[in-house]
């Protein structure tokens, strides 16, 4: 059989096995950002100092194997005002699609002491939810498991803390699914049954975690609902009497809570991976050498390098800029196969249609809710944007490029990341969570006439 040599180490293959494959049981965190599908070319190796996409090559020869350098992907949590070190301590995680947020909180003073972030490892799976369940489904659950529990042990022992008495978790409902190692196979196919909803506790000595004693997780509302939206309807809390809010958590799924004092309606759109950089020609996850904000005169990139590519924010940007300079029409029509957006990195036309069904599924969903339950724009009190990249988007190009209505633009409010936020509150405060479960009611858009007919009218960019 095969050797496969990987950093000074050697390992076995099959002959013909997957060079992907090969990686993930060497626990090689290099990003399969389309589920191995060869379509995103982001899992680049070299193999024997040529350069080969991990999914598509087979290792039929004895090979070596450089992998580039992994960056972490750039989270905010926003979080400014911090605690100090107090007898009474716990640690709250937030486990997303695309990066984890740790952090340690002082129950006596009810506030967070640090954050840490880092970049799920699960994306060596894939990057959106739909293709780590196709994996478990074929694979099972322990290495999505496993690599999982071992970044966040490596995050807890960061802290430099002995022990603390419990880990409040929350996220979707997938990754909860995942976290706790339970096979999450029957939220890939219809009717999405989850295996548990409820809040799970369990010692964390059985999930082989280190560092704390008890594992809380927070209760999910639905399949395509998790714990994560619950956390964020617990940190910003009920709008005024007679009014609703919005919570729109952005990412490859797109979830939507509208809620009032009495009710909470649920949906979710797929708003397809390309805010995470996949299916995009240039684009990349928020590390650095990425764009993440443009106008005619200015280009921001993080890290304050040289551009290497496009993150979700500087999209959305490009293609405003582009709208207003008439290169993109509002079909999205480009004139030219491509176009120039710094040295070395372009826009293709694809890319475009790509953002296009994103935006339109995102849009669509909000109106199509509001329509479901016959709530009226001026009747929305404060709409938040939570997810990966919410600080970092601009509100006037995400309306301009019809990812937003424009009757919510002043109603805006961005938040770094309410699902980690509204679990440090839950375990600061042990607040009930039930009234968002009980009165939560899940509107499926794939029966929604309303979502259809909108989806197809928001397609063209209409500003």
């Amino acid at each position: 059989m095969p050797e496969v040599k990987i950093d000074n180490e050697i390992y076995i293959a099959e002959n013909g096995e997957n060079l992907k494959d090969v990686l993930i049981k060497a626990g090689k965190t290099v990003p399969h950002i389309c589920g191995g599908m060869g379509t995103c070319k982001k899992c680049v190796v070299y193999v024997n100092g040529k350069k080969e996409l991990s999914c598509q090559y087979k290792v039929t020869s004895n090979i070596s194997v450089g992998i580039p350098e992994d960056e972490n992907i750039t989270s905010e949590t926003g979080i400014k005002e911090k605690g100090n070190l107090t007898e009474n301590l716990c640690f709250c995680l937030d486990i997303g699609t695309t990066t984890l947020a740790l952090a340690l909180v002082s129950l006596d003073e009810k506030k967070i002491i640090e954050v840490k972030t880092a970049t799920n490892p699960q994306r060596s799976f894939g990057a959106d939810v739909m293709s780590r369940i196709t994996y478990c489904q074929k694979n099972g659950v322990t290495e999505l498991q496993e690599v999982l529990i071992k970044e966040i042990n490596k995050m807890l022992a960061s802290f430099e803390i002995k022990e603390t008495e419990k880990l409040f978790v929350a996220g979707n409902t997938t990754m909860l699914h995942l976290f706790f190692g339970v096979d999450c196979s029957s939220l890939g196919v219809a009717p999405y049954t989850p295996v548990f909803l409820n809040s799970r506790v369990e010692n964390a000595d059985a999930l082989k975690i280190e560092g704390v004693k008890k594992v809380i997780s927070l209760p999910s509302i639905s399949a395509f609902v998790g714990a994560d939206l619950v956390a964020g309807l617990n940190f910003v809390g009920k709008p005024k009497k007679e009014k609703f809010n919005l919570l729109l958590d952005l990412g490859t799924n797109a979830e939507i809570v509208l809620f009032s004092e009495n009710a909470v309606y649920c949906t979710s759109a797929a708003a397809g991976p390309c805010f995470e950089g996949a299916n995009i020609s240039a684009g990349m996850s928020a590390v650095n050498g990425a764009i993440y904000a443009y106008s005619d005169n200015s280009i921001k990139v993080i890290g304050n390098t040289l551009p290497k590519g496009i993150c979700g924010t500087g999209l959305i940007d490009i293609v405003a800029c582009l709208l207003e300079n008439k290169k993109i029409d509002e079909t999205g029509f480009m004139k030219a196969e491509e176009i120039e957006i710094a040295n070395g990195v372009f826009l293709e036309q694809n890319d475009v249609r790509q953002y296009q069904l994103a935006k339109s599924a995102v849009y669509s969903g909000i109106v199509a809710l509001l329509k479901e339950k016959t709530v009226e724009f001026e009747n929305i009190e404060k709409f938040y944007i939570s997810g990966g990249f919410s600080s970092k988007i601009n509100i006037e190009n995400a309306v301009k490029t019809g990812l937003f209505p424009a009757e919510l633009k002043e109603k805006c409010l961005a938040i770094n990341n309410s699902s980690l936020l509204g679990t440090v509150k839950y375990a600061c405060e042990s607040n009930s969570l039930s009234g968002y479960i009980e009165n939560a009611e899940y509107i499926d858009l794939s029966q929604s006439e309303a979502f259809s007919n909108e989806f197809l009218k928001n397609m063209n960019f209409l500003w």
